[in-house]
């Protein structure tokens, strides 16, 4: 009997990053946060995102890569034929839109020492977050903060002091709206912590002295699909600050310029996917359809806007390079819904690692 098709949320496949140079930044992310495998390497022009290029097509250079130790990926990305812009004014732990990027450390002393010893900007000491997990702060060289937190899940055992993302933080300006729409369209399901306070452990995070309502939201359903173990398990964390006037994080500005631009999640059957974000009021924008190639990989990708505005990318991928030197790929297509790849294929991929010394 045939099973009807649903909603799968796998995990988190990448955040996304705005750079002015996209090589240098590159470099800079795949030594310090071993950011080395390649998915996407691409040159190209975004003409699906005219709501928020100022309605023309955005030639742009973007770079997809993963950690051998798992957790989302970091998409970096360059606009190509204009100059960037900046925020007007440094942005606030609470301004609406990603606030920080979540990265996993086995060992977060070492990564502290990791970090220190090579002269990046630490914001704050080693702390236990609300989670009850080792974490601290730190700021590249863009002014991109990061939060590197206690986390043993691993996809491939390497030496290396940190993986990839398990998680961002958002700024929102209406708490139970935003809880609401992470939980029905996300399946963060759980709210592990939810207290209002003045927050010790932010240290010099800008924003971080202010009187905060702080949500950490987890799922219950576990990662699951055909590139489930090269992601792991992530939540979110949802911060509303009640001392400021908060601004989204991209106001006045394009979609790619630099800073935090969308946090994409790796989806199965997304046409169920559109008809839950369609129901709950939040349908798709700028949809590629089915058969969109980005470099060596294929898929379809969309977004949708959360409560305050933050973009929400969903990727149900086709087909990914696997051995890129031998053009080998894989067609995801007709895989099982909630099985991962068998790992003999998945690990195949650590021959696409890129390193600078």
């Amino acid at each position: 009997m045939k099973t009807e098709k649903e909603k799968v949320i796998c995990g988190i496949q990448q955040v996304g990053i705005g750079v002015e140079d996209l090589q240098t930044s590159w470099k800079w992310y795949n030594k310090h946060f071993n950011i080395q495998i390649p998915i996407v390497d691409d040159e190209g022009v975004a003409e699906r995102m005219l709501p928020y290029t100022g309605g023309k097509p955005q030639p742009r250079h973007a770079i997809l890569a993963i950690s051998q130790r798992g957790g989302g990926g970091f998409e970096i990305w360059q606009p190509q034929g204009r100059k960037v812009v900046y925020p007007k004014e440094p942005l606030r732990l609470g301004d609406y839109g990603i606030n920080i990027c979540k990265v996993k450390a086995k060992d977060v002393q070492r990564a502290y020492n990791y970090f220190k010893d090579n002269d990046i900007k630490i914001l704050s000491s080693i702390s236990v977050s609300p989670l009850g997990i080792e974490h601290f702060y730190l700021q590249d060289p863009w002014g991109n903060v990061f939060e590197i937190e206690q986390d043993d899940y691993c996809f491939l055992n390497v030496d290396q002091v940190t993986g990839g993302s398990n998680g961002v933080v958002i700024g929102v300006s209406d708490m139970d709206k935003s809880i609401d729409f992470y939980n029905k369209l996300l399946d963060y399901d759980i709210i592990a912590f939810d207290e209002t306070d003045v927050f010790d452990d932010f240290g010099d995070v800008l924003g971080g002295k202010c009187k905060m309502r702080r949500v950490e939201l987890k799922r219950s359903k576990p990662v699951c699909g055909p590139l489930s173990d090269l992601m792991g398990s992530s939540h979110l964390e949802l911060m509303q600050n009640l001392d400021i006037e908060a601004h989204k994080t991209l106001e006045g500005r394009y979609w790619g310029d630099p800073g935090f631009i969308h946090l994409c999640f790796d989806v199965r059957n997304m046409d169920k996917v559109h008809e839950v974000a369609k129901a709950l009021g939040h349908d798709f924008v700028c949809d590629s359809g089915d058969d969109f190639d980005m470099g060596d990989a294929n898929g379809h990708f969309t977004y949708v806007e959360d409560p305050d505005g933050t973009l929400i990318e969903f990727v149900e991928t086709f087909k990914i390079p696997v051995i890129r030197k031998l053009g080998i790929s894989i067609n995801l297509k007709n895989r099982d819904d909630y099985k991962p790849l068998p790992r003999i294929i998945t690990k195949a991929l650590r021959f696409m690692k890129v390193s600078f010394d």
